[in-house]
């Protein structure tokens, strides 16, 4: 047998120089890609016959070279996506990444460390664990409050959920929903992110225990309407365990009464969770964080970094003042693992085991801009709606929400086609996205300002495409 190893795979392993050249290559492709698709249109624009026949010939029985190769993939996103990176995407909570979170994954990619232990990554771990004390600190919860890093707003309430359910019944750990006296009730606003329905379903508690509240008229969960259903259910025979308020509904951009949700929580003795995947990043400003008076009375946030803060895809977080009461939800034993029942290991307070370094996105963003920088950046998005809802109003259009997280629901003037109509008249064109959605009961038209670049050019031009469609 020979004494020596074959020589790793040069695809998978390249030479140093070939890996500098191709990285060059890599950003040079990428700008110039970015820079087409400003120009361009915010849709796909793929032949998507075309794709599948360029598709199917990577059998992967015959390697490619990989320049080539990095040139085509570029290539089929740059016409085969809907832009969230376009200055006039006025869609969903899918914000253009700032260039130091785009950095920080380059930077994980290369050294791919593996969070789930402080033994093998105690840098990266160490560095989101600062992070998340950050954030807590900002939203007002006290200083031994921790929590860690998700995949996003799903996750983190879904954590929420076991978390309460953990501390609401000791038994449950070993026994599951049966350890409780009697069917269990999870409260939130009928405008809630829908993923609440998957969570529940996923926890096993089921999909009957999610409370829907009714809102005040005005897309805010209605606090008495919340007490009165508590009340009722306990009444019933029904087991509350969680009230989960919204911090920028989805929908419409309203901030659920945080304070009042509180002390509804606190008198029940329920597990008080916020869900500030998109608005949470208000905290950063001064003139607006007033907006989030209350979340600091939560058992628990929700914040998804690659919303508001303008991160990379898949930057959520978890943060609870009941860092105890988190180790106990995820606790387990690895005999190939160091187990602390103290420590920041992510495997022992997190649903993920194997996990990327998410953290280092935000890290990077903000230690760039500082808090004034964000702070600056959603002031901005602020003034981009009130400059659209201003030039709307101009041209008959009436606004059904009263939102300061820079959504706007938008209302055509009487007489005009429907919303979903000049929706797809809009994408169509492929000059700007827009949303429908339902507010209050009423169809309307979404516009978000999720681009940190947009222009006022750009809010023109959409105005110009809606006037078009209408």
């Amino acid at each position: 047998m020979s004494e020596e190893l074959p020589p790793p795979v040069p695809a998978l392993f390249p030479a140093r120089e070939l890996r500098v050249r191709l990285d060059d290559l890599l950003t040079r492709e990428l700008a110039g890609a970015g820079e087409r698709v400003a120009r361009g249109s915010v849709t796909p624009t793929l032949d998507m016959a075309r794709f599948r026949r360029e598709l199917a010939g990577f059998d992967f029985h015959t390697p490619c070279p990989i320049e080539p190769l990095l040139e085509w993939t570029i290539a089929q996103l740059e016409h085969g996506v809907t832009h969230m990176t376009h200055p006039r995407y006025f869609g969903l909570f899918n914000p253009a990444a700032g260039f130091p979170s785009q950095c920080a994954d380059r930077i994980a990619g290369a050294f791919n460390p593996q969070l789930a232990s402080s033994g093998s990554s105690p840098a990266p771990v160490e560095i989101e664990a600062h992070l998340i004390r950050a954030i807590a600190q900002r939203a007002g919860l006290p200083a031994e409050a921790s929590g860690h890093f998700t995949t996003g707003g799903s996750e983190a309430n879904y954590t929420a959920l076991v978390c309460a359910l953990t501390r609401s019944e000791p038994r449950y750990s070993d026994e599951g929903v049966r350890a409780f006296a009697g069917p269990l009730a999870v409260y939130t606003s009928c405008e809630c992110q829908p993923a609440w329905f998957k969570i529940v379903h996923q926890a096993g508690v089921g999909r009957a225990a999610l409370r829907l509240i009714a809102t005040d008229g005005q897309g805010r969960m209605d606090a008495r309407a919340l007490a009165h259903s508590v009340a009722h259910d306990r009444k019933q025979g029904r087991v509350p365990v969680l009230i989960s308020a919204t911090a920028g509904t989805t929908g419409g951009g309203m901030v659920d009464p945080l304070a009042s949700c509180a002390q509804i929580a606190r008198e029940h003795g329920l597990w008080y969770h916020v869900d500030a995947a998109w608005g949470g990043a208000a905290l950063c400003s001064d003139r607006l964080r007033g907006l989030l008076a209350g979340i600091e009375l939560a058992d628990s946030l929700t914040i998804d970094a690659h919303k508001w803060f303008a991160t990379t895809m898949g930057c959520g977080m978890f943060i609870t003042r009941h860092p105890a009461v988190l180790s106990e939800a995820f606790r387990v034993r690895a005999d190939f693992m160091p187990s602390n029942a103290q420590s920041l290991d992510p495997y022992l307070n997190t649903l993920q085991w194997s996990r990327r370094f998410m953290g280092l996105r935000l890290f990077l963003a903000l230690a760039a801009a500082g808090w004034q920088g964000y702070a600056a950046h959603v002031e901005r998005a602020v003034e981009v709606i009130e400059r659209v809802k201003a030039r709307l109003l101009a041209h008959g259009w009436s606004v059904a929400n009263d939102s300061r997280l820079a959504v706007l629901c938008a209302v055509p003037p009487p007489g005009h086609p429907g919303v979903g109509d000049i929706v797809r008249c809009v994408r169509a064109s492929g000059r700007a996205w827009v949303a429908c959605a339902t507010f209050e009961g009423r169809e309307v038209l979404r516009v978000c300002a999720t681009h940190g670049e947009t222009s006022l050019a750009d809010v023109d031009e959409l105005v110009a495409a809606l006037t078009a469609a209408v």
